[in-house]
């Protein structure tokens, strides 16, 4: 059985590090297309709730103790940072796609101010994590 929590928690390592890694590189540097990436961003940000709520399940069950709390608190801030992605990002993304050339600078400065919200969110969510077990 512990090779099953080695997998998912490998899994949900990689999945946020790539989600995390790509937003803030995409929200420092807004020549790169953040078009591009969105939807593997997605894609992780699906497999890191999906491993989640299986480590959350294996290690944490019905208990809901201080720990947990700040693990919930990261939790929150990652859905806040996909809900920021999808709505914001995604949207200036679709617009993108066979716009004005004029329009487009201003679709990339969107999607550059949703990467740079959602990194903010992932930032706090990675603090969530690396410290719930002091709690």
């Amino acid at each position: 059985m512990q090779y099953v929590y080695v997998v998912v928690m490998g899994l949900h390592v990689m999945a946020g590090v790539f989600w995390a890694g790509t937003t803030i590189t995409l929200a420092r540097d807004p020549d790169i297309r953040a078009e591009r990436l969105f939807r593997p961003q997605m894609g992780a940000a699906t497999g890191v709730f999906l491993t989640g709520a299986l480590l959350w399940y294996f290690f944490h069950g019905a208990y809901f103790g201080s720990t947990e709390m700040v693990l919930a608190l990261g939790i929150l801030t990652a859905l806040a940072a996909a809900g920021v992605q999808g709505a914001v990002v995604g949207s200036a993304s679709r617009q993108l796609v066979g716009s004005d050339p004029a329009v487009q600078p201003m679709l990339r400065a969107r999607m550059t101010m949703g990467e740079r919200i959602a990194a903010g969110l992932l930032v706090i969510t990675v603090l969530c994590m690396a410290v719930a077990r002091f709690f």
